[in-house]
């Protein structure tokens, strides 16, 4: 595993809160750093708009134990940030690297694309 980039108090307060919220499946409190039209995609699945990001993130993984640990961060720019999390658990092949390619507008996360870590 590579430890890359940003320490995660490096990050914004946005992503930062969104993680942390999403790790626990606390949609409520993860809704509160999206824009109203935003768009999610997890692994070519795309939820648009809060109502199904809200419901994808109380539901995503709900069903396996796992634990979250952040192995990089990255700045693209002030609107863009990459975040890589390493997943342990009982979900089909137990281990994966995710990035998390955040998209912000403003204070809020207009976009985030999850996929396969990009090495």
């Amino acid at each position: 595993m590579t430890h890359t980039g940003l320490h995660a108090d490096a990050l914004p307060a946005t992503v930062r809160g969104f993680l942390a919220a999403s790790t626990v499946h606390d949609a409520d409190t993860a809704s509160s750093f999206l824009v109203e039209d935003v768009v999610v995609v997890d692994q070519n699945e795309t939820f648009r708009g809060r109502n199904e990001v809200y419901a994808f993130v109380r539901d995503a993984g709900a069903e396996f134990e796992y634990t979250t640990e952040q192995t990089g961060a990255r700045r693209v720019n002030d609107d863009h940030w990459v975040v890589t999390l390493h997943l342990e658990g009982t979900f089909p092949g137990g281990v994966a690297d995710l990035d998390y390619r955040f998209t912000l507008r403003g204070d809020l996360v207009a976009e985030l694309v999850i996929a396969n870590h990009e090495s």
